[in-house]
């Protein structure tokens, strides 16, 4: 699995999941086939980590969520408030504390029909929280990753911009898919000008003279 590589935890298969506030056991949480984040990959999605039962860095979360939200006209229809206490209700219906991953995800909601336009829906936005019992594996930082530098690039803002957490996520799999078919683990990215930009799913860092260095963010998250 590479870099994402984690240590399965059984107490995943029985966790609930918030769909629109409604609490579902893992294999009953669904959305429609007429979601937009289904039909167009229509949305935003943000990642927390908890710790000692407190989301890390949960304003600067928020801040790029609505921000992402914003910049493609999606009313989330919640408050920064409103978000937090539903995934911290989500935390404590799992009594979940330490070690667990949170995916959230917000997308403009149900189509009438499968269309593009936004401004075509038929419902509010749908929101989905997703916490799993996540800890890395260990032994990755032992024996590391493959890391191969690919072809496909992160692009500029005018094209698709590579600073939203958009649930479209077709130009980091492209480059992922083709790291794969290099040997590779994980693919590093370049900007559109050929400078180190990021990886396909994580960020690059590297220590020079004992100082930490990565890119400008211009061109990643």
């Amino acid at each position: 699995m590479g870099t994402h590589d984690y240590v399965g935890d059984p107490r995943n298969e029985n966790v609930l999941i918030s769909v629109n506030g409604e609490l579902l056991p893992r294999p009953e949480a669904k959305v429609s086939v007429f979601d937009a984040g289904f039909l167009l990959g229509d949305g935003v999605w943000e990642s927390f980590r908890l710790h000692n039962g407190t989301i890390a860095f949960a304003d600067e979360h928020m801040d790029r969520l609505f921000r992402g939200a914003e910049s493609i006209s999606l009313d989330i229809g919640r408050t920064r408030d409103q978000i937090l206490d539903e995934v911290y209700r989500v935390i404590e219906a799992n009594d979940m504390h330490e070690g667990v991953h949170v995916r959230l995800v917000v997308t403009r909601g149900l189509k009438p029909t499968p269309y593009q336009a936004p401004w075509v829906i038929s419902s509010p936005p749908t929101l989905v929280i997703m916490p799993e019992y996540k800890v890395a594996n260990k032994q990755r930082s032992v024996e590391g990753i493959r890391l191969v530098t690919v072809d496909v690039r992160r692009g500029e803002q005018n094209v698709q911009d590579p600073r939203i957490n958009s649930l479209s996520k077709h130009n980091c799999i492209a480059a992922c898919v083709e790291a794969a078919a290099k040997g590779g683990e994980e693919g590093l990215m370049l900007d559109p000008a050929g400078n180190v930009a990021t990886c396909n799913s994580t960020h690059f860092f590297i220590v020079r003279d004992g100082e930490v260095w990565t890119s400008t963010g211009e061109h990643c998250l």
